[in-house]
C-alpha cells in the first residue's frame, strides 16, 4: 500500500436500507480527509465501518502498524457522573497501559492544562470537553485519528480552537486525520481530499477545489449551498 487506507467496493446497509454502495477512495499517510454530505447519508456509519464496528461488504485495508484513535459524535456517557477529567483519562490510560507522561503529551497536543483535569466533566465547557475527548483518543499513540463532527455543540471560539488543534496534529505531528464536518469553510481550508456522500447513493471524491463547487454541492445536498473562504486560505 502506498497510503494508510484503501477502500474498494464498500457497501454498508442498515436493516433494509443501503446507505452507500461500491464506494472507492484512498487516504495518503499524514493527510486530512474530510467527509461531507447532508444528514442521513451515512457519514457516521462510514467511520464506524472503517473502525470495524459495523458489518460491510467490500474491502477496507489499513496499512500495517496503523493505530486508530476515534472520537464519536455522541458519547454514551452521563456527564452528571461524579467524574473529573483526570479520572476520565486515567481510566483509558490503565486500559491501554500507558504512563502519566503520555497523558501529559496528549494534553499538550489538544491545548488543555493539567489543572483543568480537576474539573468535573459536567462543569467543562463544550470546547473543553471535546478537547478532553480528543486527548482520550490520543492515549495509546494512534497515528490515524477519526473524528465525527468534533466541533458540534461548541461555541464559535471553541470551534476555531478545536479546528486549529486538529490541523496542528495533522500538519505538524504527521497524524492522518479523517474528519466528518458540516463546516465547509474548514473543509476548504484544511482538507487535502474530500469525500462527498449524497442522497441516492451518490458519492464523489477529490480535492477541495474540485469538490466544493456550487454545482457539485448542489448535486450532493440537493439545494444551493455556499460557504465563506477566509482570506488566510
Amino acid at each position: 500500500m502506498n497510503g494508510v487506507l484503501e477502500v474498494e467496493d464498500l457497501t454498508v446497509s442498515l436493516g433494509e436500507s443501503e446507505l452507500f454502495r461500491r464506494l472507492d477512495f484512498s487516504v495518503a499517510r499524514g493527510s486530512a480527509l474530510a467527509i461531507i454530505g447532508p444528514n442521513g447519508v451515512g457519514k457516521t456509519v462510514l467511520l464506524r465501518a472503517l473502525i470495524g464496528a459495523l458489518p460491510y461488504k467490500g474491502k477496507i485495508r489499513w496499512a500495517a502498524n496503523t493505530r486508530l484513535g476515534y472520537v464519536p459524535q455522541k458519547l454514551d456517557l452521563d456527564r452528571d457522573l461524579p467524574v473529573n477529567g483526570r479520572d476520565f483519562l486515567n481510566a483509558k490510560a490503565a486500559l491501554v497501559n500507558v504512563k502519566g507522561e503520555e497523558i501529559m503529551r496528549a494534553l499538550r497536543s489538544v491545548g488543555l492544562e493539567e489543572a483543568q483535569l480537576s474539573q468535573p466533566i459536567d462543569s467543562m465547557s463544550g470546547g473543553q470537553f471535546q478537547r478532553l475527548l480528543v486527548a482520550f483518543a490520543l492515549l495509546g499513540k494512534p497515528n490515524v485519528l477519526l473524528l465525527d463532527e468534533p466541533a458540534a455543540g461548541v461555541d464559535e471560539p471553541g470551534q476555531e480552537q478545536m479546528n486549529e488543534v486538529i490541523h496542528r496534529m495533522q500538519s505538524v505531528e504527521g497524524m492522518t486525520v479523517l474528519l466528518v464536518s458540516h463546516d465547509l469553510s474548514v473543509v476548504y481550508r484544511y482538507a487535502d481530499q474530500v469525500l462527498c456522500l449524497g442522497r441516492g447513493q451518490n458519492a464523489c471524491f477529490g480535492a477541495p477545489r474540485e469538490m466544493l463547487t456550487p454545482q457539485m454541492l448542489y448535486d450532493i445536498y440537493g439545494s444551493p449551498v455556499s460557504f465563506h473562504v477566509h482570506d488566510a486560505a
